[in-house]
């Protein structure tokens, strides 16, 4: 399941859980796709990631090829329609 990289991470579990209960049913499939989305593309970085966990354990660095970027405006453009469905608290899914 595409959602299992959610288990142990306390924070992003509550904001899936906040997410499915304050959407609106009839807009609850592209909360899920944006959710099982962001899963895919995690699990998909996951060889690059223990990649440089073993080069930090035995350089103490990073690995020089590894990409530094500002992931700012992407945190902010996924986080709209969550901001967006706050109002509708009463009208759930759950």
């Amino acid at each position: 399941m595409a959602l299992l990289w959610l288990s142990g991470r306390d924070a992003s579990r509550q904001q899936l859980l906040q997410d499915v209960n304050l959407t609106p049913i009839e807009d609850l499939p592209p909360v899920l796709d944006g959710w099982a989305s962001a899963a895919e593309h995690l699990e998909a970085a996951r060889p690059r990631i223990e990649a440089a966990r073993a080069h930090m354990k035995t350089h103490g660095v990073l690995p020089d090829d590894l990409e530094t970027r500002d992931v700012t405006a992407d945190i902010l453009r996924d986080a709209e329609p969550r901001q967006g469905n706050r109002d509708d608290r009463g009208r759930g899914a759950a």
